[in-house]
């Protein structure tokens, strides 16, 4: 997915104002296991999924909590870092060979004081964001487990072949046990 089907799936935007994005965005390639954003650090940077898969977690006495994958299209970034210029608790791990797109935060930022357009794709940006955080937080206290991976079945289907069974489970907040017998039901 390219930075302008990225932009225009947030919310579409002048050419103009594409173009202002498109110059601060710089294409990286990152290998599998890289860890792009790491807890207790501020983060710089946001990042848009061009190619690849990626998860966020944190460390836990009982192991590491998987509580978001993102794919292509979607944004990287360290919410905590971003609205209150301090650590985050996350790290984000890179689940396949990626290529993103990469753009410092400030610059981000000193665009929003110079166009309208883009500071309006970015409430956009995030109140899709706060969206996904609420229907994340319902699904888990609401639904069974099943229920919870029966909607990630129908919503994102191409995960359960790309994303490691184990950090599925814990992303359902089941154990890998719970997530067979889930699976063998079907």
């Amino acid at each position: 997915m390219n930075i302008n089907q990225i932009i225009d799936n947030i919310y579409p935007i002048s050419e103009e104002a594409k173009e202002k994005i498109r110059e601060l965005a710089t294409e990286i390639i990152a290998p599998k296991n890289t860890i792009i954003i790491k807890a207790d650090n501020v983060e710089k940077y946001i990042y848009f999924i061009k190619k690849g898969v990626v998860r966020a977690y944190s460390r836990h006495k009982k192991g590491d909590i998987t509580f978001w994958f993102g794919e292509e299209g979607e944004a990287i970034l360290s919410l905590k870092s971003y609205v209150e210029g301090t650590r985050g608790y996350e790290n984000i791990e890179l689940l396949e060979n990626c290529t993103l797109y990469q753009i410092e935060i400030n610059e981000l930022r000193q665009l929003f004081e110079t166009d309208i357009n883009i500071t309006n794709w970015w409430r956009k940006f995030a109140e899709k964001e706060l969206l996904k955080i609420e229907h994340r937080v319902i699904s888990r206290e609401l639904l069974s487990a099943k229920q919870r991976y029966d909607e990630l079945v129908k919503m994102r289907p191409g995960l359960l072949k790309r994303v490691p069974l184990k950090y599925i489970a814990s992303y359902l907040g089941i154990t890998q046990v719970s997530l067979s017998r889930i699976r063998k039901e079907k």
